[in-house]
């Protein structure tokens, strides 16, 4: 007994060395990603666009919730999700009957589309659809989708096709839809696909490829996210083509007032048990699904589960934290930060601020996190996670650009996905396989929580300042967010292929000049 405690001792201090330095590694990493966020915004702030304190002060709280629950959130991702998903995957695959493994994604697609908040968010935005037949529609369009990703892995099916397909009735339905309502059904496809979804389907194509084990397995396990977003947009504009829907259901959130911080400490006080009820609502089908999966298949020994069960405490935590943050303190704050700057006399100024709060914000994306660091572990670094980041930040800052012109100009929002989803979809048979699947979860990726609570709310408060029409005009933001990645993540993929290319002509070159060097006399070499 004597002796076993300074082992307990050693262990214990080797988990509090490990805790420390994971938890360092985690807020250096979520400093880089939101400390210019809120560095433009406060010089925003004290320069062109004046706020008062009160939202300021808003934002602020925010920043910080949003900090510490991103910290809590990737720690609850690397001990949780991703382990229960990559066991999930793995005992679907190694059942090796469809019978089992078809109808189990659909469940699994089904639940997890329920459980995640941002649908929520979306239903209540489109008050002409009832919000539980919203919810269930989109969740049933995940839900197929997912045993398409699951067969299309299985049965080594090549993406580009299946996404020219897909796409194709997707942009085949928009002309039975009103033309008010395809911004918000595009919008769908991004939010569906937030911090909920991304890590556990992620980690499940993972487990699937694990099995597999051939030289394209690894390609492979990405795509499940490009094709579950395909879901939500179908479900959506079904709806569209069923409830007829029109520009004027729309009612815009009014900024709450703040005068003095016991006001400012009341709004996130009715905040945070909202939220902690909608995320205990959220996890619990995960949990509840894992956990009969456990109980039935034995995934896990009693050791990894304590692991588990810690880590979705964090995740818990850290989305309750995360989103209390951003729909608290960043909505208001990005709606009247939008309103002010487009009622500036030089309006335009909005596209290049738009940009740039693009190309910093994307990065403070949940789910971006686990993308980057994925790709980089499957690739064995030959996909770096700071190359995915730059390519996915001028993606996104891009896409901010043109949303904003969308704006100022109501331009249809066709005439900006109809190119570049061409334009992606044709790169798709030209870059290698890996890059198109994961250029088009890339979209998915990017367009979470924090482009659903500061950039929309940012578009919204603009069009309302330049008497736009906010569901034809404003809404739209998170499809474009969704769409540029998928072109910048494919360039990266063909100047991958060119380097690589030069290099292999390189090498040939030089092994042909060894080869003939090696029957040359010393003579021949002199006279050369």
């Amino acid at each position: 007994m004597l002796a076993s405690a300074p082992i307990t001792q050693q262990k214990g201090s080797v988990f509090l060395k490990f805790f420390r330095t994971n938890l360092q590694e985690k807020l250096k990493e979520t400093g880089k990603a939101v400390f210019p966020v809120i560095a433009i915004v406060l010089i925003l702030c004290l320069s062109i666009a004046p706020v008062s304190p009160g939202i300021l002060m808003a934002f602020l709280i925010g920043a910080a919730l949003l900090t510490a629950g991103m910290v809590l959130f990737t720690m609850g991702v690397d001990m949780a999700m991703t382990p229960m998903g990559e066991r999930v995957g793995t005992c679907m695959t190694q059942s090796r009957k469809l019978w089992v493994a078809v109808p189990m994604s659909f469940i699994l697609g089904f639940i997890i589309t329920i459980s995640e908040p941002d649908l929520q968010v979306l239903a209540e935005q489109v008050p002409s659809v009832p919000n539980l037949i919203l919810i269930l529609a989109v969740a049933f369009g995940v839900g197929i989708f997912l045993v398409v990703a699951l067969l299309r892995m299985l049965f080594s099916m090549a993406l580009p096709p299946l996404l020219l397909f897909f796409y194709g009735i997707v942009f085949l339905l928009t002309f039975f839809v009103p033309k008010d309502f395809l911004s918000v059904a595009f919008d769908s496809g991004g939010v569906t696909t937030g911090p909920m979804t991304v890590p556990f389907i992620m980690a499940m194509g993972i487990g699937i490829s694990a099995v597999r084990n051939d030289r394209h397995a690894s390609d492979d396990s990405f795509g499940l996210v490009a094709l579950c977003s395909i879901g939500p947009i179908l479900a959506v504009l079904l709806l569209g083509m069923i409830y007829r829907p029109g520009s004027g259901d729309y009612v815009p959130v009014e900024i709450p007032e703040i005068a003095d911080t016991v006001e400012l400490w009341k709004v996130f006080q009715a905040g945070f048990p909202s939220y902690l009820k909608e995320m205990a609502v959220s996890l619990l089908p995960i949990v509840v699904f894992f956990f009969l999966f456990q109980m039935i298949f034995r995934l896990v020994p009693g050791k990894s589960l304590v692991k588990i069960s810690v880590g979705l405490i964090y995740t818990y935590v850290g989305l309750v934290l995360f989103l209390t943050g951003v729909n608290v303190g960043f909505m208001p704050a990005g709606n009247y930060l939008g309103r002010v700057i487009a009622g500036l006399p030089y309006r335009w100024i909005i596209v290049p601020i738009g940009m740039l709060i693009g190309y910093f914000i994307v990065l403070a994306e949940p789910a971006v996190f686990v993308l980057t660091k994925q790709v980089e572990e499957i690739t064995d670094g030959a996909i770096s996670a700071k190359a995915m980041s730059m390519s996915l930040s001028i993606g996104v800052s891009v896409s901010l650009g043109l949303a904003m012109i969308r704006v100022l100009t109501g331009i249809s929002i066709l005439w900006f996905l109809v190119p570049g989803y061409f334009i992606a979809l044709g790169l798709s048979f030209f870059v290698p396989k890996i890059f198109t699947a994961i250029a088009f979860d890339s979209g998915g990726v990017a367009s979470g929580p924090m482009t659903a609570t500061f950039l929309l709310p940012f578009a919204m408060g603009a069009c309302s300042a330049v008497g736009g029409d906010i569901i034809a005009d404003a809404f739209g933001v998170v499809a474009m967010v969704a769409m540029t990645p998928l072109i910048t993540i494919q360039i990266l993929g063909l100047v991958f292929r060119l380097r690589a290319g030069k290099a292999e002509i390189g090498q040939a070159g030089i092994a042909a000049v060894a080869a003939d060097a090696a029957d040359w006399g010393d003579y021949d070499i002199i006279d050369l």
